[in-house]
Formats: structure tokens, sequence, C-alpha cells
């Protein structure tokens, strides 16, 4: 199938901007320019966060340091489900404000409370520190469920991209670690094999948003040397088994560098009796989840994965807990 069309038309456009290649520049510089991005589209409607009843932003205490979250909770009586939500950005650009649309359309698309993660980025701190700072945030949401009017069975870690790399390592660190329990992960076209070599990154080398050299610049970044690209804390579709990981959701993208690896990531959690779910979407690239109103493809997609959210959670019995009061909007 051929590139959709109307993304085609926005590639150009962001092409069009003039700035240069993002493998090019330094972090710094990239980060700048994904802000000044987020602000052109902010500013021209191409990018519109959804209203929900209440945001917070915190900080939490934490091994390393501290981390910065921003709760969303929606409309309704809880207890919700939570989710954990990790953005992409390759380790390395992304923050609280840059996947704020993500996060407000799940929480109230899927009826969850949706705590993001500021997690810390490369070069500045290289593996393991994100992974580290995902795992702790999902600790904390587990032992403040009450706090969060949450479901204490009915915890999830989500992520896009880097972010869908973290939620599936944050399920592994969960299982080896003793807790917290995971009742589902979604994996947004993620980072699964750091390593770099299936056919997809010959065939999408050079596809509109995630290039090769996009991915070699993120890894360089973010591994401390060449043994962390086999770490399975890096690349979960090396880890020796998947048994006991929480059911998933993958979700892969035809014009993809990371479609392969998402695909055999979905492939070896079923072999390992893992109940899977897999969405492809012909036509659509990288970074899909967050254009859906610029392509209206992308957000025929959006909502079929935020659906299949809402549907897998609402199949999981809940915990007993007490109930609290309806909230009213508020942002």
């Amino acid at each position: 199938m051929a590139l959709d069309s109307q993304l085609k038309a926005y590639a150009e456009q962001l092409a069009a901007r003039g700035d240069p290649p993002r493998h090019t520049v330094s972090p710094q510089v990239a980060r700048a320019m994904r802000a000044a991005d987020l602000a052109a589209d902010l500013a021209a409607g191409l990018v519109r966060p959804e209203p929900v009843s209440h945001v917070e932003d915190r900080t939490i205490d934490a091994p390393a340091s501290p981390i910065a979250l921003r709760i969303y909770t929606p409309r309704g009586v809880g207890p919700f489900a939570i989710v954990v939500y990790f953005h992409g950005g390759g380790w390395v650009l992304g923050n609280l404000a840059s996947h704020d649309s993500h996060c407000r359309s799940i929480a109230n698309g899927a009826g969850c409370v949706v705590v993001a993660v500021d997690y810390r980025l490369a070069p500045e701190h290289t593996f393991p520190a994100a992974p580290e700072d995902c795992y702790a945030a999902t600790r904390w949401a587990s032992e403040h469920v009450a706090e969060l009017n949450g479901d204490a069975a009915r915890l999830v870690v989500a992520g896009d991209s880097a972010g869908g790399n973290l939620a599936t390592v944050v399920a592994l660190m969960a299982r080896e670690r003793g807790g917290p329990p995971l009742a589902f992960q979604l994996l947004i076209y993620p980072i699964t094999d750091a390593r770099m070599l299936t056919d997809s990154y010959v065939t999408n080398a050079d596809a509109p948003m995630l290039t090769r050299a996009d991915m070699a610049w993120f890894r360089a970044h973010y591994l401390r040397d060449d043994d962390d690209v086999t770490n399975p804390l890096v690349s979960p579709l090396l880890a020796a088994d998947l048994d006991g990981l929480p059911p998933a959701l993958v979700v892969t993208a035809e014009f993809d560098t990371l479609r392969d690896e998402g695909e055999l990531y979905a492939m070896r959690l079923q072999a390992a009796g893992v109940p899977t779910m897999v969405r492809h979407y012909d036509g659509l690239a990288h970074g899909f989840f967050g254009y859906d109103l610029i392509v209206e493809r992308a957000k025929q997609a959006k909502t079929e994965i935020i659906t299949a959210l809402h549907d897998a959670l609402a199949s999981v019995p809940t915990a007993s807990s007490v109930t609290t009061a309806p909230t009213a909007p508020d942002a």
C-alpha cells in the first residue's frame, strides 16, 4: 500500500520548515526543534489537547533522583484503571508536554487515570536511567492506587516508540523483581531490538518521521557501550523467555523502521503463551498516534487502539476499593 496521502502531505510540510535532519544535530538542538514543531502544530490547530476532568503535576521521590509526573483523571466515578505512560523520543527527546495530547486521549477514551512519566533522558543519563525511573514510577502508582482513585487489579504500562520499549522493559523488571502486578501492556510501535537488523530497517531506511540514521543516532546517545545492545532491558526481543508477562496490544505501521521488531516481539509473546493482540496499520508511518487531527486514517487507528485498551481492561476483574465522588471538569 502507498503511504497515506494526508500523512505524506504533512511530512512534506514538516520538511518545508527547513529543519536539518535530526541525526545531524546535537540532542539539545534536536529538542529545541521538536519543541518548535509542537508549538507550530498547536498554533495551527494540528494538535488540540482534549479537556479532561483533572490534571495534576507532581514530583515523586525515587532512588536515583526525583521524577516529575503528570496525572490525568477522566470524568466519572472510580476506581479507574491506571495507565502509566512513557513517552517516545528515542530515549533522548520528549517530555510531559510533547505527549500531553496522547495521555489526554487515553484518559478519556479508555476511562483510565493516566500517569505520565518524565524519565531522565540520554545522553545526560544513559541506560539504565530511563528504565529505572519508569519502574520506580510504576511502583509508585501501584503503592498510591487509593490516592489516585485507581483499581489495583488494573495497572497498565504503556508507551510509544522508545516509550513502548520502556513499557515492556518495565514489565520484564516487574516480573523479575516481584511486582508490581500488571494487568496489561500497550506497546505502540515499540523498539524491541537495538541491533537494527530487521528488514524494515532496509525497506524503511528513509521513511518519513523516523529513519534508520535517526535510530542509530538515538542508540548511540542512549547506550553506554556495545554490550548494552543485547541487554534484554534494551532489546526485550532478546530476553531468554517472556513467560509470565501481562497481556499485550502491539501496534505497528507499514512505513516504520520499527515495524518488523514490533511484530517479532508480538510473535514471541504469543509463543510464550502471553495473550497478545496485534494491530498493523498499512499506509501509516511512525508517530501516527499523534496525527489524528491531520490524517483521517491515523484518527481511525487511534480510536481502534484506545477502544482495544478499554475493552481489554473491562474484562479484568476489579479489585475491592472505595469509590469517590465524580470529578468536575477543570482542565
